[in-house]
Parts: C-alpha cells; structure tokens; sequence
C-alpha cells in the first residue's frame, strides 16, 4: 500500500474499527498526521487544532484495526494514557508483522 491508498482507505474507514490494518497503511496514516500538523500549523493554532479533531476518530480506527492485524484488542490503545511505558509497548506492537489467521478476519 502505497501513501496516497493508506491516507484514502483510512477516510474512507473514517469510523470504522472493524477488520485489520496493514503496517503499511498505518505507519503511512502516522507520517500524513505529522505532515498535516506541521503544515496546518503553519496557518496557526486554531487550524492546527481543526485538522488533529477531523483526524482523530480516523487516527483512533486505524490503531484499533492495527492492533487487530496483531491479534490484539483495540481497547489496548487505552495504553496511550500510560506514559512512556504504554507508548513503547503499542510501539512495539504496531512494527510487529500481521498474524493469520487470527480472530479479526
């Protein structure tokens, strides 16, 4: 999956936390947020705030189904409230390969 198909799948899968996700299509999403940041800030604040809101029940899916590409609950995600620790392991988990088969197919 290329960037342009990862950042379209990942709108088109707007709220959707079924299925899986590719390392490809995720780690594509996670730089096309830090280039939209970066480029939205650019333009101020308040911009920049819009684009993290529009970007944040897409960014919350993509994880979820990432995690299910590892045979993983999406409700792990809830490890980002864990600092440092937390954010290493999904780290971890997310530059894992995929598992098949697994429960989310």
């Amino acid at each position: 999956m290329n960037f342009t198909e990862a950042i379209s799948t990942c709108f088109r899968k707007y709220g959707d936390f079924s299925g899986r996700a590719a390392r490809s299509e995720y780690w594509w999403w996670e730089l096309f947020l830090v280039l939209g940041t970066l480029a939205a800030a650019l333009f101020g604040e308040k911009v920049s705030a819009l684009f993290s809101l529009a970007t944040l029940l897409p960014s919350l899916a993509v994880g979820a189904r990432r995690l299910h590409d590892i045979d993983k609950s999406g409700w792990w995600q809830l490890l980002w409230f864990i600092p440092v620790i937390g954010w290493l392991v999904l780290l971890y988990w997310a530059v894992q390969p995929g598992r098949d088969p697994n429960r989310f197919d």
